[in-house]
């Protein structure tokens, strides 16, 4: 649905500042994003401003100075690290003689490229073609005149009125689709239930490290990559505590700041494995100057999709890197509440098993007790 640009496209960054905090922050993770849909950043050109320009989201000054930053470096690709709407996408590439994106279809165009499962491809396609749809409303005024289809339009339909019934069928097309994916998670979810199986799933901001620790607790192969958005497609192992407690772990998509809500409502079926878990391991980079906020993000998203009041244990994970310990906290009532480790060496990965056969030990007592109570 969107061109992808290539291997050897040389994009110009544009980040302005409209003085809300984390700026420099979000600024560095455009050109991680850019760097992770194989985009090589020819510069980066930076601004203040109290609000966005109605026309072209940044002063004409600033869109002059972007221009001559493109011819400079001969970039053919113009990224802003916001959203822009359909008027201003149109606006700056006629002025810009260029193909300019935003954040959401760079982040779009990442997903496409990651998935690889059947029902992956299917969201991405959704979201792509969902975001698509708001460009049909202003950003396709050239197709709004009347054409003579054959046997595609009914009398007097114009071909933006068919471009938007295409696109809808396809839609309702996609999301039926999912659904009988749910469907089968729902049926599985069920028969984990029936046998006391303890669902746990890890969340975290992406990049985290949550596939490398997946890979260690469960000894998988899920690809695990220093990049952002390395895995899209949710997968589920079983987990040997050596309690014995059965118990089912699942690795998810990371959360970003700035999560596109058409993105957060087509991977909605995937994410239903956190909603519907007993535990979260919300994995943290410890590394990170910007956790906090991090760990904001993902409770942001994890409220959006109603799973905030699913138990959690912050994982900070990375700290080979900046040379903490293992260890862990525990909460006024006793319970693991914070765990520091290293699922790259292996630092402090006894303490997060042990945590797991804590929490499913517990699990195990309640299931016990609840008959006796009734």
């Amino acid at each position: 649905m969107f061109d992808r640009p290539g291997s050897d496209s040389q994009a110009v960054l544009v980040s302005l500042d409209f003085g809300e905090a984390g700026y420099a922050e979000s600024t560095d993770e455009l050109v991680q994003l850019a760097l992770s849909a194989r985009i090589r950043v020819a510069g980066i050109l930076r601004g203040k401003r109290a609000r966005p320009d109605s026309a072209f989201f940044a002063g004409t000054g600033k869109v002059d100075e972007l221009a001559a930053l493109l011819a400079e470096k001969n970039a053919g690709l113009a990224i802003f690290n916001h959203e822009l709407s359909p008027a201003q996408e149109r606006n700056l590439e006629k002025k810009l003689n260029c193909r300019v994106i935003d954040r959401v279809s760079l982040i779009l165009d990442i997903f496409a490229q990651r998935a690889h499962s059947h029902e992956g491809k299917l969201q991405v396609e959704l979201a792509q073609l969902e975001h698509l749809s708001t460009r049909l409303v202003r950003g396709w005024t050239h197709l709004e005149r009347q054409k003579g289809g054959i046997g595609l339009r009914g009398p007097g339909e114009t071909q933006l009125e068919t471009d938007r019934r295409l696109l809808g069928k396809r839609v309702k097309l996609l999301k039926d689709k999912l659904v009988k994916f749910a469907g089968q998670r729902e049926v599985q979810r069920r028969a984990r239930r029936r046998a006391n199986v303890l669902s746990v799933s890890l969340v975290g901001y992406t990049n985290a490290g949550k596939s490398t620790l997946f890979n260690v607790l469960t000894r998988a192969q899920a690809y695990a990559a220093d990049q952002l958005f390395a895995t899209l497609d949710t997968t589920t192992r079983r987990v040997f505590l050596p309690n014995g407690a059965p118990l089912v772990l699942s690795d998810t998509v990371g959360f970003i700041r700035e999560l596109p809500h058409t993105l957060v409502a087509a991977f909605r079926a995937t994410l239903e494995e956190a909603i519907r878990a007993d535990l979260l391991l919300h994995v943290v980079d410890a590394n990170s100057a910007t956790r906090d906020t991090q760990i904001a993000a993902v409770n942001s998203v994890l409220t959006e999709i109603g799973a905030d009041h699913i138990p959690q244990v912050l994982v900070y994970n990375k700290i080979d890197l900046n040379g903490g310990t293992p260890r862990v906290e525990r909460d006024e009532y006793g319970k693991i509440n914070r765990i520091w480790i290293s699922a790259r060496n292996g630092s402090g990965l006894d303490l997060a098993r042990s945590a797991l056969e804590e929490y499913a030990a517990a699990a195990a007592r309640y299931t016990a007790a609840r008959p006796a109570a009734a």
